[in-house]
């Protein structure tokens, strides 16, 4: 947990919603000089705080929407600290919460200095960062309607189905054919509608993704694209997960953020669970898990590898390490500008 270390006159915490904010404003000692809830417009905002600028500092929490009133403190010269959710509800949960309450709590956070940090990840990446979560969104309903049309085979005992059969453009209307009962043909009908509603709209997305990202750091883009198995997407995906690798000070901090590390908990030397493993971003963990899958295909010492782990460890287990190992290896190319090394990666594997 990283505390900012906020310097300023008046503190003010604004307790975020979809359309209205709360709006507190204290000093160093902690006198409340001004609480009010308003809609969010900066504008405005900028009218009833207007007072107390240039010695102002703001802190919101890391909702959804918190990107408008980023960029208005930016534009504003006014210092913008975004703090991360969970944190905050592990320092101050407590039996009240409101609104009001909750604007102060950020404020007080501030001016103690006890304020988790969050990334206030920059504008002018956020639309091709959002468009490509948008796109593994897709990715995702689709490969649950490939499997889906498979279940439903496997659950009248016909076993000949494979999900390239379901893949297959060309013939994959005639497994409609095959069921008799008229609902089941209906429910795999509509699993190839979707699939094939899909397909052009991530086509499309791709090819805007391609033209619109490459250009953001094409040298960390080609780094990562050394990375056996990796291709465009993932390599677009990691990198604007990442966004700049220097942002996080140790490669266990990343594994951490990256989610391919467990979370130890203890007490009195026993463990109390693996609570706090969705801590961190989920788009990463997908990326690493997706890398593991997709590097097997492209290396034979890697698959081999990865076989190893998995009689030793179990499957699980066996990604989980996989997975560790690549965002190892992804930090320190990012951190290094050092193309992927197999032989390197592969080390004390075998």
């Amino acid at each position: 947990m990283d505390f900012a270390q906020i310097h300023s006159k008046y503190y003010c915490g604004i307790d975020l919603h979809a359309r209205s904010m709360y709006v507190t404003v204290m000093d160093k000692s902690g006198k409340i000089l001004f609480r009010r809830d308003m809609k969010n417009d900066f504008k405005i905002f900028l009218r009833y705080v207007s007072k107390y600028l240039p010695s102002m500092a703001v802190g919101v929490e890391s909702t959804y929407n918190w990107y408008w009133i980023a960029d208005g403190c930016h534009q504003a010269g006014i210092p913008f600290y975004l703090g991360h959710a969970f944190y905050m509800k592990a320092i101050t949960g407590g039996k009240h919460k409101n609104d009001k309450l909750d604007s102060k709590t950020l404020a007080d956070l501030m001016r103690g200095n006890l304020f988790p940090k969050a990334y206030p990840y920059p504008r002018e990446m956020r639309p091709t960062r959002d468009l490509l979560r948008r796109r593994s969104y897709f990715v995702s309903l689709r490969a649950g309607a490939y499997t889906h049309i498979q279940e439903i085979f496997s659950q009248i005992a016909i076993l000949d189905v494979s999900g390239q059969d379901v893949k297959n453009k060309n013939t994959r209307r005639l497994l409609v054919e095959r069921l008799d009962d008229p609902i089941l043909q209906l429910t795999v009908s509509s699993d190839l509608d979707l699939i094939e509603r899909l397909d052009p709209i991530i086509n499309t997305l791709e090819k805007t993704i391609r033209r619109q990202a490459k250009h953001h750091d094409p040298r960390a883009f080609a780094t990562l694209n050394t990375t056996t198995g990796i291709g465009d997407i993932l390599s677009l995906t990691t990198l604007y997960e990442i966004h700049k690798i220097d942002r996080f000070p140790s490669v266990q901090n990343f594994s951490s953020y990256s989610r391919v590390v467990r979370c130890e908990r203890t007490s009195n030397g026993k463990s109390t669970g693996g609570g706090n493993n969705k801590i961190g971003n989920p788009y990463l963990k997908w990326a690493f898990d997706q890398i593991v899958l997709r590097a097997q295909i492209y290396s034979p010492s890697i698959k081999k590898a990865y076989e190893r782990l998995i009689s030793k460890h179990g499957p699980r287990q066996a990604k989980s390490i996989m997975g560790h190992k690549f965002a190892v290896a992804i930090y320190f190319m990012l951190k290094n500008g050092q193309a992927f090394d197999e032989t390197r990666f592969l080390k004390g594997m075998f």
